[in-house]
């Protein structure tokens, strides 16, 4: 059974900070990519941060510079530092997780966790 827990989404001021984590269980959580996206009603689900099973890193232009993500392969663990955070980033975040191979592909999605930045 496969599952990802995102946590740590909450209502903040605009220029405040949060830290979402995404606890997985039933998968080798260390040879996984793992992604952060986000999702505003009407638009489509775009990609935030990715780290790989390696540790680089990948971020939207919308948050280089703000936002920090890393993972603990012992804890199965990935998070996500949201700092100066605006209206604009609001959304329901996701944690995913993605393996690739030859023969199989895996993709798994937590249920979303909700940021609201607001005056």
């Amino acid at each position: 059974q496969v599952q990802l827990v995102e946590s740590g989404g909450g209502l903040v001021q605009p220029g405040g900070s949060l830290r979402l984590s995404c606890a997985t269980s039933g998968i080798i959580f260390s040879i996984y990519t793992m992604g952060w996206y986000r999702q505003v009603p009407g638009k489509q689900r775009e990609l935030v941060a990715v780290i790989t099973s390696g540790g680089s890193t990948n971020y939207a232009d919308s948050v280089k510079g703000r936002f920090t993500t890393s993972r603990d392969n012992a804890k199965s663990t990935m998070y996500l530092q949201m700092n100066s955070l605006k209206p604009e980033d609001t959304a329901v975040y996701y944690c995913n997780a993605y393996r690739t191979t030859r023969t199989y592909e895996n993709d798994y999605w937590g249920q979303g966790t909700q940021v609201t930045v607001s005056s």
